[in-house]
This record gives structure tokens, C-alpha cells and sequence, in this order.
């Protein structure tokens, strides 16, 4: 059997009169990710970590900002047009994921967007790990002007 794995990473700002949507969940908060689609930045580093497993670019080379067609975007569907790329023969074994923000607290939205991921692939929510972490005051993240995400994927083929 052989194996690969992705690596993904996003980054966005947070701003006033932006809806937080993270693992396409909305969450209340005053602010939310900038970007020119949802701007769900766990999803794009779990898109990104799919792409990355097979070398077929980045998100912004499939879903560019400058295209009005992407604007808005729904991240979980630009996910699961992604998970269709993946060549015959191959499937996802599991994706684990770190999403790093100082507020709001997350933990209560970790099964709705284990969900939501897995949903997306063709998983089952067991096959993908959501965790959560800060960045103890530290940097853009720790000031609360931005929300990170890391996602590995082990993808097999069988």
C-alpha cells in the first residue's frame, strides 16, 4: 500500500462586518476572517493539505480572488470539488487539524465541524481531528487580529 501526506496552512484577519465561519460553522463573534470567499481558513488549510498530497497546487491556483465566481464562496463546497480531484485509487485516510485563535473559545463547535469536514470528503467524522490552540498573546493570532489553521492529511491508496 502506499501512502502520501499534505501539509496545509491559512492565515486570515480578523475584521468588523465579516461573519466568523471556521469548519463551516458560523460562530457569534464581533469580527470575523477577511478573504474573497468565506474566508474559513480551517477548511482551506484542510484543502490545501489535499492538494498538497498530489501536487496539484494550491487553493488560489483552483479558486482564484480575483474571480467573481469565488467571491462569497462557501469554503465546504470549494472543499469538496477539491476531494473530487483526488486521482482513482486513492482515498483519505484522516485529517488532523489545529485552528489557533486567542477568542472566541472554540471547543463547542469542535463536533459540528469534525462533522462539516468530514461531510465534505466523504468521511466519517472519526477520520478527522479538530483541535484547538492559542497563541498566548503572541503575534497577530495572540493579539486577536487573526485566526490560523494547520491541516495534515494521510491519504492511501489502496
Amino acid at each position: 500500500m502506499a501512502f502520501r501526506i499534505g501539509l496545509g496552512f491559512d492565515i486570515h484577519r480578523l475584521v468588523a462586518g465579516r461573519k466568523l465561519i471556521l469548519g463551516g460553522v458560523t460562530i457569534e463573534h464581533p469580527t470575523g476572517l477577511l478573504g474573497h470567499s468565506d474566508a474559513d481558513a480551517l477548511t482551506h488549510a484542510v484543502a490545501d493539505a489535499i492538494l498538497g498530497a498530489f501536487a496539484l497546487g494550491d487553493i488560489g491556483s483552483h479558486y482564484p480572488d480575483t474571480a467573481s465566481a469565488t467571491k462569497d464562496l462557501d469554503s465546504l463546497k470549494m472543499l469538496s470539488e477539491i476531494c473530487g480531484l483526488i486521482p482513482a485509487g486513492w482515498r483519505i485516510a484522516n485529517i488532523d487539524t489545529n485552528l489557533i485563535a486567542e477568542r472566541p473559545k472554540l471547543s463547542p463547535y469542535r463536533e459540528q465541524m469534525q462533522i462539516n469536514l468530514a461531510h465534505a470528503c466523504g468521511l466519517e467524522p472519526d477520520q478527522v481531528s479538530v483541535k484547538f490552540r492559542t497563541h498566548e498573546g503572541q503575534d497577530a493570532v495572540g493579539q486577536q487580529n487573526a485566526i490560523a489553521a494547520q491541516a495534515v492529511v494521510l491519504v492511501e491508496k489502496s
